[in-house]
């Protein structure tokens, strides 16, 4: 795969330290961060400059449980066409997290040992939703109603209900993110078919995909669990990754590409696969021989990749390209005071 740049300009700095999703939608990149309730959106200025920023609060559109202040965790984003609608999907990553203690010489054991005994649930990571996105008098898209979201509450939402008596990741719901515990971060959606690869649990080497359907409520801002079999809520696929977790998901025709890194908080190894014929079969799957399709850079404690998107358009198949923005990006990807290069790749 070869490569080349973009450039993402911003109107504040710390948007681009945090970046954690990106999809493009024709003419426009939106992104996320893991640690605000917005949604971000940048439109193409040239070949190689996104610019134009323009943030979106999500409070106006969805119903979040722990207040328009507390982080979603957005991990994942994806754009789909449906009949006359185009929307944007969004999943926050659905787990708990475990507080992060000091480290200075005035610390003290028992302070350390105390911070690391709490674990908490904030109730907007549980949040998979869809905006329907229109535009605006200059011709830009922007989130509009109506906005539908699955039916959850403070401490988790149906999928996780469901999930709580699996007998593959049952138990890892109650232990952490990046402790091997639950955690949602790559969003694929396709017609009814919505994919959600985990960070967390690998289980003995195999990173797990989950999928899952929905249908409107009867309350319609709201999206329940659909049959994806008699009496099934959802599917579980196994993908031999050489050991790491699903970072991130994107659609190439037939295919799935996958973004997998340590499930743990490691530096690296971040790499690309490819799921060949992921999406020409509605049966559970293992995939035991993914492709490796890409090395991916990282650095020390910054640099680590944590979106990646179809870039060019569909009809240019035979020569796709992706798009990678990185978590904490290195200082030689900074771009003048509010901007930061992210990757192309021809895959």
């Amino acid at each position: 795969m070869s490569k080349s740049t973009v450039a993402l300009h911003f109107k504040k700095a710390d948007v681009r330290e945090d970046l954690s999703a990106v999809v493009r939608a024709g003419r426009h990149l939106w992104l996320a961060s893991d640690e605000t309730t917005h949604l971000e959106r940048l439109t193409r200025k040239d070949s190689d400059t996104f610019t134009d920023h323009e943030s979106f609060p999500l409070a106006p559109y969805l119903s979040l449980p722990a207040g328009a202040e507390e982080e979603i965790d957005i991990e994942g984003l994806d754009y789909v066409e449906q009949a006359e609608n185009r929307y944007l999907w969004l999943v926050g990553s659905h787990s708990l997290k475990r507080k992060l203690p000091q480290e200075d010489e005035d610390t003290t054991y028992e302070q350390v040992s105390k911070r690391l005994t709490k674990i908490g649930a904030d109730g907007n990571r549980f949040l998979l939703a869809r905006l329907t996105l229109q535009e605006d008098a200059a011709g830009n898209d922007i989130p509009a109603h109506p906005a539908a979201q699955l039916q959850g509450h403070n401490k988790g939402d149906v999928l996780t209900d469901a999930l709580q008596s699996d007998q593959h990741v049952g138990r890892f719901m109650t232990i952490p993110s990046k402790d091997n515990g639950f955690d949602i971060e790559g969003l694929a959606v396709v017609g009814e078919r919505i994919f959600l690869g985990l960070r967390g649990p690998v289980l003995r080497g195999w990173a797990v995909i989950l999928e899952i359907a929905v249908e409107t409520a009867t309350d319609p801002r709201f999206l329940q669990l659909k049959e994806v079999g008699p009496g099934k809520w959802y599917k579980k696929h196994f993908l031999r990754l050489d050991g790491l977790g699903v970072r991130e998901l994107c659609i190439m025709q037939s295919d799935l590409l996958i973004l997998a890194g340590p499930t743990m908080v490691l530096d690296g190894p971040a790499r690309i696969y490819r799921w060949k014929d992921a999406l020409t079969t509605t049966e559970e799957q293992f995939a035991y021989q993914t492709e490796m399709v890409r090395e991916m850079p990282f650095g020390k404690a910054r640099g680590h990749a944590e979106g990646i998107t179809r870039f060019n358009k569909k009809a240019d198949a035979e020569h796709p390209k992706i798009l990678v923005v990185y978590d904490s990006p290195a200082k030689k990807r900074m771009k003048g005071a509010t901007g930061v290069r992210a990757d192309i790749f021809k895959v």
